[in-house]
């Protein structure tokens, strides 16, 4: 017995073990010895029953080091469980975080995506106009495990979201500003630009101009999924209530996932006289005034490209 427990198995390679809430330890130990990380499923149900005042904790754990029976049992009683992270960048839309959830292998990508397009019960009282989670899924760096379901990793996302919203006041006009947050979100990565181009939108939406803004386009080739990863002047003309060259006002709902920041920005626009803008080719934005001045900044974004 004492030779059993404390001769060391090596794994071949890394082992991943998904021990699963509910599983009998005779389980536990049919995967453990499945896995090559045990030797002799008794002598770890006979160590197991002479420490009964102990449980076993469920999850995901990974095998890779020699490690005695004795080692292995105290790393579930421990509950030493592997953890996924997973980066959710500000601006991502819920179709990249599915993407990203499926890609640390948190689960299959249409799982993740059909929570997030449907259970907007998660958000109802916040914003009752929202039609899917897009847009409170906050970004941030998350560690799941594979014993949590989609729809708790995604609740995760929508309680980040809550704690950030309560933090910086937003209370009132949750959908909106949300919405709004987002295009500026996907417009300019400049932290200083964000409550300038916040500020452009909200002075074209008082003097009933179409926002014009191209990230909402691509938002709505994306759900229609002809998105191609890239605009074309053609792409314009698509009928969505999220092309904001054909519809006044704002988009139905959220295009991405904003950060604080850009939520900031939304709610504290910068109060200027500026309609338009345009990239100056080097990651930041020129402002203007009038479409005169807006087209002169046009004709500059193009030397700019050409002269790269």
């Amino acid at each position: 017995m004492a030779w059993s427990v404390s001769s060391l198995v090596t794994p071949a390679g890394q082992k991943f073990v998904l021990l699963k809430p509910g599983f009998s330890a005779h389980r536990i130990a049919a995967e453990l010895k499945s896995a090559g990380v045990i030797r002799n499923e008794n002598v770890f149900l006979l160590w197991h029953y002479l420490h009964r005042h102990r449980s076993l904790k469920a999850g995901e754990y990974l095998f890779e080091r020699p490690a005695s029976t004795v080692d292995v049992y105290r790393r579930l009683i421990r509950g030493d469980i592997y953890v996924h992270t997973v980066v959710i960048p500000e601006g991502f839309t819920m179709f990249d975080i599915a993407q990203a959830m499926q890609d640390a292998g948190l689960g299959p990508r249409e799982e993740f995506l059909q929570i997030a397009q449907q259970d907007t019960s998660l958000i109802q009282d916040l914003a009752p106009q929202a039609t899917s989670l897009e847009g409170y899924l906050f970004p941030d760096t998350y560690e799941f495990t594979r014993t949590q379901s989609p729809r708790e990793m995604i609740a995760a996302m929508v309680r980040h979201f809550r704690q950030v919203a309560s933090s910086i006041g937003l209370a009132s006009d949750v959908h909106q500003t949300v919405t709004m947050a987002s295009i500026v979100e996907k417009e300019t990565a400049v932290p200083d630009e964000r409550p300038l181009v916040a500020g452009v939108y909200y002075n074209r939406l008082a003097r009933h101009m179409a926002l014009g803004a191209d990230p909402s386009v691509a938002y709505a080739e994306l759900l229609s999924g002809t998105y191609q990863g890239s605009l074309h002047h053609g792409d314009l003309q698509i009928n969505s209530p999220y092309n904001t060259y054909r519809n006044l006002g704002l988009p139905p709902g959220p295009i991405a996932n904003p950060g604080k920041s850009a939520l900031e920005a939304a709610m504290h626009p910068v109060s200027t006289d500026y309609l338009y803008f345009v990239s100056d080719a080097n990651g930041h934005h020129r402002f203007a005034r009038s479409l005169e001045e807006h087209n002169k900044n046009i004709n500059a974004y193009r030397r700019a490209l050409r002269g790269q």
